[in-house]
């Protein structure tokens, strides 16, 4: 498959014959198979959604952090349990103005595998191998939810976290996850 870089003329139409700098970044490639136009809302997306930061910085590892460090924040750690407040802004938000389900699941692996990281020790690698997600109702825009996470099981390859949304006010359970991580030992070679 052939990847070719894109730009924007003046004209509102995409250009792949002339080398310069695509509309996102410097490394932005896209398929030939992709409709520029598809590129470019992409690119305006991810400036709607994080305007303070350049898309550049999604294409580093773990960017996802971008999106929640300023929504977050830890309430209470101790082993096997992890306690976290999150508040639910517009970026973070779908089209019913309620928390994103996607935002849901990304939240739930970041606290789940924080809880597990109480139990499990330094020299073991951990890895996502199953997460699910009960959508019970909807957190909307501006709500504060505390997300409570705890360790059902630990053994020697795996590890089970529960997570759960409530929004703060009622404490009325809007999502649960479960999440099932492996983990091996980090080789030493």
């Amino acid at each position: 498959m052939k990847w070719e870089k894109f730009r924007e003329t003046g004209s509102g139409t995409t250009d792949t014959t002339m080398p310069s700098p695509p509309v996102s970044s410097e490394a932005t490639t896209a398929s030939k198979e992709i409709d520029p136009n598809s590129v470019l809302m992409v690119a305006d997306f991810f400036k709607a959604i994080a305007p303070d930061s350049s898309v550049n910085d999604f294409t580093e590892s773990d960017s996802f952090s971008i999106l929640f460090q300023s929504n977050t924040k830890a309430l209470s750690i101790s082993r096997g349990r992890v306690s976290c407040s999150v508040i639910v802004t517009p970026s973070l938000s779908n089209f019913f103005n309620g928390l994103h389900g996607g935002a849901v699941a990304s939240i739930a692996e970041r606290v789940a595998m924080a809880c597990v990281k109480t139990v499990v020790s330094e020299d073991k690698h951990l890895f996502l191998g199953e997460l699910s997600t009960s959508y019970l109702s909807s957190a909307p825009i501006s709500s504060e939810l505390v997300v409570e996470a705890s360790v059902v099981r630990t053994g020697r390859n795996l590890s089970v976290v529960t997570v759960e949304f409530k929004i703060k006010e009622t404490m009325k359970v809007t999502y649960l996850s479960r999440a099932t991580f492996y983990h091996s030992p980090i080789s030493r070679l």
